[in-house]
């Protein structure tokens, strides 16, 4: 039987180290299986057809290790990725770990941390650059507070641009044409952390000395846990070229953060999110990796993992198709053509010529969008052709 939904090289789908290396432990119970090496993951995620692999320094190299150990290690890995034909387009940095990070990393109120956290992630850029990464991620998961008795939010705000400011100018002065990618969160495993949603980020990146080399990588769990809409947060960030890269997973409100496979969860959620991305509503595609930040149920076993890896790129191959199917359908557009008229950028008549606008006539208007959801649902159901 030919697979109508084949996963190529083209799709750019990446999964991290931690995520298909994921072992299963929880606050309430240990791993429930084996640890894969990198090598065992690389060769594992090419075998089911991912593009790529991204990584956290320590996800490769135990923090501690010796520099003949760091290069046996790095040796072994990037011939396995050549070996498999496997990228790392994306490398980030474990600032939330160590005991040392408990109050913070760039944020924390004792500035030898401040400095530590620095260069362990120009350590990490390294190792990034080396490894053939364009963009290095930053997720602040200690970047918070329990108490804001301990520390003003306004000067660990400040904390946290100057750490960014000395990084970005460093990677410029190194001559590597690196974006950063900023990530939001708005709890866990801080009570509260800095910079909480996408939209916080976009504004703090407009704060920083470099703003042209930052962007962001908002997460459908990060966003979701908190009730909020991925696909806005996505669409704003594209809307202003800040798409730097995207963790790709599913979420239910309320709950901590799952890191479930996508779709998995709010299907429609993920179908307009996938439009989105794929750009079948008009609007450019993005066209950076789509990246898998998830991980298989603590029921799995190893062959687990794979069918989970499998699941969350088929899932969004799928609806990639169902998207475009519902912006190719005649009566989807037939609605949308007929709500085009009253979209036309505001002009001189509009704000205060002539125009006659009746506001009693124009709020007498239906405009389908009960029909058009339906379409929607049944094109994501498969029973719409």
């Amino acid at each position: 039987m030919i697979d109508q939904y084949p996963v190529t090289a083209a799709d750019r789908f990446t999964f991290g180290l931690w995520t298909v290396g994921n072992r299963g432990a929880d606050p309430f119970g240990s791993a429930v299986r084996p640890a894969l090496s990198p090598v065992e993951i690389v060769k594992g995620l090419a075998k089911v057809g991912a593009w790529g692999v991204n990584l956290h320094d320590n996800d490769l190299i135990p923090m501690g290790s010796s520099a003949p150990e760091r290069d046996r290690i790095v040796s072994e890995f990037k011939r396995a990725l050549s070996d498999c034909g496997m990228q790392v387009p994306m490398a980030t940095t474990n600032l939330f770990s160590h005991p040392v990070f408990k109050d913070g990393a760039f944020t924390a109120g004792d500035s030898r941390v401040r400095a530590f956290a620095v260069r362990k992630a120009m350590t990490a850029i390294e190792l990034g650059v080396e490894l053939g990464a364009t963009t290095i991620v930053f997720w602040g998961g200690r970047e918070g507070s329990e108490t804001d008795a301990l520390k003003d939010p306004r000067d660990a705000i400040r904390w946290y641009r100057e750490s960014l400011n000395h990084l970005c100018a460093w990677t410029k002065a190194q001559g590597w044409g690196l974006r950063f990618a900023l990530e939001a969160k708005p709890n866990e495993p801080r009570g509260d952390i800095y910079l909480a949603t996408t939209g916080h980020m976009l504004h703090f990146i407009t704060t920083l000395d470099h703003p042209q080399m930052c962007g962001v990588n908002p997460e459908v769990a990060h966003e979701t846990m908190a009730g909020l809409s991925m696909v806005h947060a996505v669409a704003q960030a594209m809307e202003c070229g800040k798409l730097f890269h995207i963790d790709l997973n599913a979420q239910r409100i309320g709950k901590y953060d799952q890191d479930l496979r996508f779709g998995s969860e709010d299907l429609k959620g993920a179908f307009f999110l996938v439009r989105l991305l794929e750009g079948t509503g008009g609007y450019p595609a993005y066209t950076g990796p789509r990246h898998f930040d998830a991980h298989a149920y603590r029921t799995e076993d190893v062959e687990g993992v794979w069918d989970f890896a499998r699941g969350c790129m088929r899932t969004y191959k799928i609806l990639a198709v169902r998207a475009r199917a519902f912006d190719g359908d005649p009566e989807v557009q037939g609605i949308l053509q007929s709500n085009a008229g009253g979209t036309a950028a505001l002009g001189d008549a509009a704000l205060g010529g002539t125009a006659q606008i009746d506001p009693d006539a124009i709020a007498t208007r239906g405009l389908r969008a009960e029909r058009l959801d339906q379409l929607a649902i049944e094109h994501i159901m498969g029973v719409r052709q």
